[in-house]
């Protein structure tokens, strides 16, 4: 029964950060904070699966650094976008 409301919050945990995702967002940072935290539901989800078939867990340090690499990209590219334009609305920079 433990096992299972463990798959029920990965599960939830996912869904709630695609749901904020794909939901119509005006600033970047509420994006990239939805994307971390479907990092961290799937961090979760593999930390679970690993541990259900008695596996290594180096593939969750990978993951990790991978994370970490692309938390540190995106924010990055915030502190860019708002020194270019200065402020995070999707609205206020066009494509050309």
């Amino acid at each position: 029964m433990m096992i299972l409301n463990m798959w029920l919050v990965f599960i939830v945990m996912f869904f709630i950060g695609n749901l904020i995702f794909v939901s119509k967002n005006k600033h970047l940072l509420i994006v990239l904070l939805s994307l971390e935290f479907i990092v961290l539901g799937i961090f979760f989800f593999m930390l679970l699966f690993l541990s259900f078939i008695d596996y290594d867990m180096y593939m969750l340090m990978v993951f990790l650094v991978f994370s970490v690499c692309e938390g540190s990209l995106g924010l990055s590219l915030l502190v860019s976008m708002i020194r270019t334009h200065g402020n995070d609305y999707f609205q206020s920079f066009s494509l050309l």
